[in-house]
């Protein structure tokens, strides 16, 4: 039984809007991003890289991540992940770098990399999380870390463009880390560009996706009220 003209209208309508709505949360959850619940200047904490698939037919079999040297981390250790591989490269400073306690730093890992297991690795239409902790953190509001995301069939994607504030996002940008008392100290300055989008760790829509939203909202209440009015006149005809 087919549905009168006003409801198959809705129908259409509503399947428009939530494939729109699909579409602009893959805009917000497309790039390579980083977070912590805990990393403050000077402390110790967990950094979170999400790296999601972007390939429809490969899948990624390697993560290379870029550690500052100019403000290295001291102490770094990888979180074990099943069917995945970690190692570093070692860089040494010169000139070494003064920690807090005084203690000069003449090497620091520069370099963390991922590499999946023969077979593995993260498919298309899907997500991994690889977790390292470390520190201390520099006096600083961020940190970016650079990456290069490597595909089974042999293509990469670098994520290494600097975001700049007041400018469009860049297409593939460099995961960027808001330290956590960088923002305390000022709660009245809401967080701008990438440090917004990772400050507490999850994704937020891009400029496309909200006004997709709201276009989609917009089309979908435009169509109830089509669908109100085109029932009443159907009553008033069959009254009539």
């Amino acid at each position: 039984m087919s549905l009168p003209r006003p409801l198959a209208r809705l129908a259409v309508v509503v399947t428009a809007a939530a494939v729109a709505v699909a579409a602009s949360a893959g805009l917000a959850s497309a790039h390579v991003s980083v977070s912590s619940p805990d990393a403050t200047p000077g402390g110790y904490g967990k950094l979170t890289f999400r790296v999601p698939n972007e390939s429809d037919t490969a899948s990624t079999v390697k993560i290379r991540v870029q550690f500052p040297t100019d403000t290295p981390l001291a102490s770094l250790r990888t979180q074990p992940l099943p069917g995945w591989t970690a190692t570093t490269t070692r860089t040494k400073l010169d000139p070494p770098v003064t920690d807090d306690d005084g203690t000069a730093i003449t090497e620091a890992i520069s370099v963390v990399e991922f590499t999946a297991a023969a077979g593995g690795g993260i498919g298309p239409g899907e997500f991994q999380e690889f977790s390292l902790a470390g520190g201390p953190f520099p006096d600083a509001e961020s940190l970016t870390f650079p990456v290069v995301q490597q595909y089974s069939d042999g293509s990469e994607s670098a994520w290494i463009e600097p975001t700049v504030d007041g400018q469009a996002e860049p297409e593939h940008p460099a995961p960027v880390l808001s330290l956590a008392a960088a923002q305390a100290a000022d709660t009245s300055a809401a967080p701008t560009g990438e440090a917004a989008a990772h400050s507490h760790g999850n994704e937020v829509s891009s400029a496309p996706a909200g006004v997709a939203l709201f276009l989609s909202i917009l089309a979908l209440l435009g169509a109830i009220a089509g669908v109100v009015l085109g029932l009443r006149a159907s009553r008033r005809t069959v009254s009539s």
